[in-house]
């Protein structure tokens, strides 16, 4: 019998969200410059994404998280999309990749809680990724309190902005 998850329709803009670099459209630099740093294994440990609303920043820190954690031959930057990893990170459950809005979120104690939460190791996949997507809208004291971590974090978490 299949679960309530994989019988739910989906949403027009998760239908049609990329799910590789190949299907991201308009970026080629941010493609070409993130497929190297996967192929070569030397992945920053955080990435700024700035532009305007709607040109697929989060959709391309969605992508270089399941590049990073897919099953099928290790870290690749075309991610399989049939792994539990790609799938999961797909569809919003994998609890390695976490993705906070910093709109609703903004406030130092959400940061305290990521903070702390940073400090453990992955339970699923290799690498944590945290997506904080409008980052410029914490708080001047979140965006303090998140600074340390941000700068240096453990060496199996990747924090996307």
């Amino acid at each position: 019998m299949p679960d309530a998850a994989s019988s739910a329709p989906l949403t027009l803009y998760r239908k049609h969200r990329p799910a590789g670099f190949d299907e991201l459209v308009g970026q080629p630099a941010v493609v070409q410059g993130l497929s190297a740093a996967v192929k070569s294994g030397r992945v920053a440990h955080a990435y700024l994404f700035s532009g305007p609303r709607g040109t697929g920043k989060t959709s391309a820190a969605r992508i270089l998280a399941k590049c990073l954690n897919c099953l099928t031959n290790g870290p690749r930057p075309d991610p399989c999309g049939i792994c539990e990893a790609c799938t999961s990170i797909a569809a919003g459950t994998a609890f390695d990749v976490v993705e906070i809005d910093a709109a609703s979120n903004r406030g130092i104690n959400e940061i305290r809680e990521l903070r702390d939460r940073v400090q453990f190791a992955p339970s699923q996949f290799r690498k944590k990724v945290y997506i904080i997507d409008e980052v410029h809208m914490l708080t001047s004291e979140a965006f303090n309190a998140l600074l340390k971590t941000l700068e240096e974090p453990p060496e199996y978490v990747v924090f996307v902005l």
